[in-house]
């Protein structure tokens, strides 16, 4: 069969990233597959690439997807970008084709879903209503609030020594602008953002945070975004505080969701206990794969 890879142009081009596709259509036409290739443009992670690659499953075999990739591959050299990454659920037939293409495995993500109806409220609230000297909790919708954007903006190094196996992700620096362009990019797809936030009540910093996006209409499942903890705040379950709190309020505020989606690394062990103890259920493993470039 013919394949004929037909370049694409991303018509919304983000902040932080740009992306390059592909189409891959047979002699009549008809699309089998494609690939998206993601280059991180900021400082400290303009080195990478991301892609995701599809091949509608009556065609796998033929040599299509190896094509997609390869124009991948090629772009992101051309891009002078030094590692590739790109994920593919664990046993999959992605799982296999990367393996077999040069990627290496370097993280394992475990998916989890907590079923809203199936919550216990009461040991919600036990959580929720426990003391925890020194701090208190706030909670605000999209944007963060002014007088809170510096404080917000320096807690997201609570994020800088997440687990995150052997992948090169670069470094993230985050600011007041990059904290306000991430909640305006979630407002302008349709969904509604939700932040909890502990503060230390001696000089009222942001210690941690977890975010929730929610789908605009408030139905199906929401989706965990960052959670974390300062280092020097770890030790007084505030991340466990907070997500209780998180769950808390999307059973009441948004009573026709169905549930609540999280991923975790597998060496992630203390985010997996509090997601045990609150109650979600793993559904499926994701392999993060890293493809490393050979300079031009």
């Amino acid at each position: 069969m013919s394949v004929r890879l037909t370049p694409l142009t991303d018509p919304a081009p983000g902040s932080s990233s740009h992306r390059l596709a592909w189409l891959a259509s047979d002699a009549d036409g008809t699309p089998v597959g494609s690939v998206f290739l993601r280059l991180f443009t900021r400082p400290g992670q303009d080195h990478l690439a991301e892609l995701e690659l599809n091949v509608h499953p009556t065609e796998r075999g033929k040599g299509t997807g190896t094509r997609l990739l390869d124009a991948a591959l090629r772009a992101a050299r051309e891009a002078d970008r030094r590692a590739v990454l790109a994920q593919a659920e664990a046993g999959s037939p992605g799982d296999r084709f990367l393996s077999g293409r040069g990627f290496r495995k370097v993280l394992t993500l475990i998916y989890a879903r907590l079923a809203l109806a199936d919550t216990d409220l009461g040991r919600l609230a036990e959580i929720v209503e426990r003391p925890h000297p020194g701090y208190r909790l706030v909670s605000w919708d999209g944007t963060v609030p002014d007088d809170l954007a510096r404080t917000f903006a320096a807690s997201r190094r609570a994020m800088d020594d997440m687990p995150m196996g052997d992948t090169d992700y670069g470094t993230v620096v985050w600011d007041v602008e990059r904290v306000r362009a991430a909640a305006a990019a979630i407002e302008k797809r349709g969904e509604l953002l939700h932040t909890i936030a502990a503060v230390d009540e001696s000089d009222g910093s942001i210690a941690g945070f977890t975010e929730l996006v929610v789908p605009g209409d408030g139905l199906g499942d929401a989706q965990h975004y960052s959670t974390g903890v300062l280092p020097e705040h770890r030790g007084h379950a505030l991340g466990r505080w907070m997500k209780a709190e998180a769950i808390r309020q999307a059973r009441e505020r948004h009573p026709d969701l169905g549930g609540l989606l999280t991923d975790t690394a597998e060496g992630n062990l203390p985010m997996r206990a509090i997601n045990d103890e609150l109650g979600y259920l793993p559904t499926h493993r994701t392999i993060e794969y890293q493809h490393d470039l050979l300079p031009r």
